[in-house]
């Protein structure tokens, strides 16, 4: 059984991360290194855990969170389909079960809002764990705020927790916005899609998604 510790440690995986970083780093994105998988992986698991699945599925999340923007090495393009199909060679040299292996590549493959969906609880707990991983951490350089809105909003938060609470069945991403740094208004600028997906997400599990912005719940 292919563990999501193997995964994390194998040299192939971590050198996919790195070069989807630099490739990011070049095109001006904001970070997408290991610190950024590695929240991703451990908030995917975290959310599966919190609702209720069993513990392999749970595992199998935080795998796909942390192959999950290995296709950036290659092209931003189709990184989610890149990164799909890079992770079925990974995990087909591991030896990974086949049904899970086709499960983690399913969650990849669709964990972009612009061409992806909810179409499994991996997949799901995927897709609310990327969209939550909005923070200053990611900003590769202050001096880019007055130019880029992306790095501008992201800087700007100081807080980002996803939250589930079983008895309403809510998942809420609660986010802290310094709006000396950017406005609120900016944050859905470029950020409603990732939302909209979130929101579907969430109600493929069975819950509400939820957004609070400085205090104000406001979805």
């Amino acid at each position: 059984m292919v563990t999501f510790e193997q995964v994390k440690s194998d040299p192939e995986v971590n050198a996919f991360i790195a070069q989807s970083d630099k490739s990011m780093e070049a095109i001006g994105y904001t970070k997408h290194g290991v610190r950024h998988v590695s929240h991703v992986a451990k908030a995917a698991r975290k959310l599966l855990r919190d609702i209720g699945y069993d513990e392999r599925t749970a595992e199998l999340a935080a795998i796909a969170g942390f192959l999950h923007d290995i296709g950036n090495g290659i092209n931003r393009t189709f990184h989610a389909e890149t990164g799909a199909m890079l992770a079925n060679s990974v995990l087909q040299r591991m030896t990974m079960d086949p049904t899970e292996k086709a499960d983690v590549m399913t969650a990849i493959g669709n964990h972009h809002e612009e061409d992806g969906s909810p179409v499994s609880p991996v997949s799901a707990a995927l897709i609310l764990a990327d969209k939550s991983d909005v923070h200053r951490y990611r900003v590769r350089t202050p001096e880019s705020l007055k130019l880029d809105i992306h790095d501008r909003v992201n800087f700007a938060v100081t807080k980002s927790w996803l939250v589930v609470t079983n008895g309403d069945k809510t998942i809420t991403l609660d986010l802290t916005i310094d709006t000396n740094i950017s406005s609120v208004m900016e944050y859905f600028e470029i950020f409603l899609s990732r939302m909209i997906i979130s929101r579907k997400a969430a109600d493929f599990l069975g819950y509400r998604f939820a957004l609070i912005l400085n205090g104000t719940r406001m979805v």
